[in-house]
C-alpha cells in the first residue's frame, strides 16, 4: 500500500515557495488615500492619515517608490463646502480635483491614479446621490452628477474613475460622458458588488461623513451572494474596464464568483474595518501583525482578485519585493 503524503511538499521553505499556488505582487496593490484642506491622523485607523496637498504628494512618491500599482484618491471637503447636491464633487477647484492634479504632477504615469466617483463625501446628508423630498436616493438625476464628476476627474489627471455609489446604469452613463468629452482612454473601475456593510465605520471618520440613516436601499444586503454576481454582470455589459467587490475579506465567495465569469480585471477592497480589526488585535498582542496582514491579503488574491485595494499597500509592497 503506497502512502500518500502531501506533507512532502511542505518540508522546507524552498519547497513551499516552489509549489505555492498564489504569489501576490506589489504591482497589484492599490493604496487608498485621503486628501483635505488640512492633514489629520485617523484615530480608528492607526498609521493612516488624511493628507493636505503637500503631504499627499510626498506620500504618493513614497508609495510609488515602494512599488504599489495604483493610488485611489478620496476627497474630504471642509464642512462649509458641502451642500445637499454635493456640487464640490465636480468643481474644477474642488479638493478632489486639486488632489488629483497634485498626484499627476508628483508621479505622472509612474503609477495608476484612480479617483472615487461618488457624492457622499460632498453632501450634507452623506448619501451617494441626490435625495427626493421623501428622503430616497434619486437614481437617474444622480447619474448626471456622476458624469460631471468623472469628466472633472479625468480633466484633473485621473487615469481611472471609480463609481462607487451603486446607482443603476452608472457605468454606461459615465462611459458615454467621458467619450463625449474626448476621454476615451480613461478607464472605469466599477464598484460592482458593494455591500451595506458594518465594516465601513473607520472610513466614515476618515472622510468626516455626515451620513444620516443608512444606504441599504442602494447597497447590497450582506446575505445575498447571487445578487453580487448579477450586479457584476450588469456592469460588464455596460463596458466596465474593471469590476470591484467590496468589502473583500468577508465576501470571498462573491469575489470568487465574479472572478470566474469576468473577462476584465477584478478588484477587491479590503475596507477600513478589516484594517482596524487587525491593527487593534496586533496592538494588544493577540496576533502576529505581519503574518495576519500578509495572510488576509493573500486570501483575497487566492479568491480571484487581480487588484487589491488595501491600506497596507505600501507596507506589503516592501515585504513582497
Amino acid at each position: 500500500m503506497i502512502t500518500v503524503r502531501p506533507r512532502r511538499l511542505r518540508t522546507t521553505p524552498a519547497m513551499r515557495r516552489l509549489v505555492r499556488e498564489v504569489n501576490p505582487r506589489p504591482s497589484q496593490l492599490v493604496l487608498p488615500m485621503f486628501v483635505g484642506e488640512s492633514g489629520a491622523d485617523i484615530s480608528s485607523m492607526p498609521g493612516v492619515r488624511r493628507h493636505d496637498l503637500d503631504g499627499l504628494r510626498r506620500a504618493a512618491v513614497d508609495a510609488v517608490e515602494a512599488g504599489v500599482g495604483g493610488l485611489m484618491l478620496f476627497g474630504v471637503p471642509d464642512e462649509a463646502d458641502k451642500d445637499d447636491r454635493g456640487t464640490q464633487a465636480w468643481a474644477a477647484d474642488g479638493i478632489l480635483q486639486r488632489g488629483l492634479s497634485a498626484l499627476r504632477e508628483a508621479v505622472g504615469d509612474d503609477t495608476v491614479i484612480m479617483a472615487d466617483t461618488c457624492l457622499d463625501e460632498f453632501t450634507t446628508h452623506g448619501h451617494c446621490g441626490f435625495l427626493t423630498p421623501d428622503g430616497r436616493v434619486d437614481n437617474d438625476p444622480t447619474l448626471a452628477a456622476y458624469v460631471s464628476m468623472a469628466i472633472a476627474q479625468a480633466a484633473a489627471g485621473a487615469h481611472v474613475v471609480a463609481p462607487s455609489g451603486m446607482m443603476d446604469g452608472q457605468v454606461e452613463a459615465i462611459r458615454a460622458g467621458l467619450d463625449g468629452e474626448g476621454f476615451e482612454d480613461v478607464a472605469i473601475l466599477a464598484y460592482a458588488a458593494k455591500y451595506a456593510s458594518a465594516f465601513y465605520g473607520p472610513f466614515r471618520e476618515a472622510v468626516d461623513s455626515t451620513l444620516t440613516g443608512d444606504r441599504k436601499t442602494y447597497q447590497q444586503d450582506p446575505a445575498n451572494r447571487r445578487e453580487g454576481l448579477r450586479e457584476a454582470e450588469l456592469d460588464l455589459a455596460e463596458a466596465a474596464d474593471m469590476v470591484m467587490v467590496k468589502p473583500a475579506g468577508y465576501y470571498l465567495d462573491v469575489l470568487a464568483d465574479v472572478a470566474e465569469i469576468s473577462d476584465v480585471p477584478v478588484a477587491a477592497y479590503q475596507v477600513s474595518g478589516e484594517y482596524a480589526m487587525i491593527e487593534a488585535a496586533a496592538a494588544n498582542g493577540w496576533i502576529d501583525r505581519q503574518r495576519a496582514i500578509d495572510e488576509s491579503v493573500t486570501a483575497i488574491v487566492r479568491a480571484g482578485a487581480d487588484i487589491v485595494l488595501t491600506y497596507w499597500a505600501k507596507e506589503l509592497a516592501g515585504w513582497w519585493k
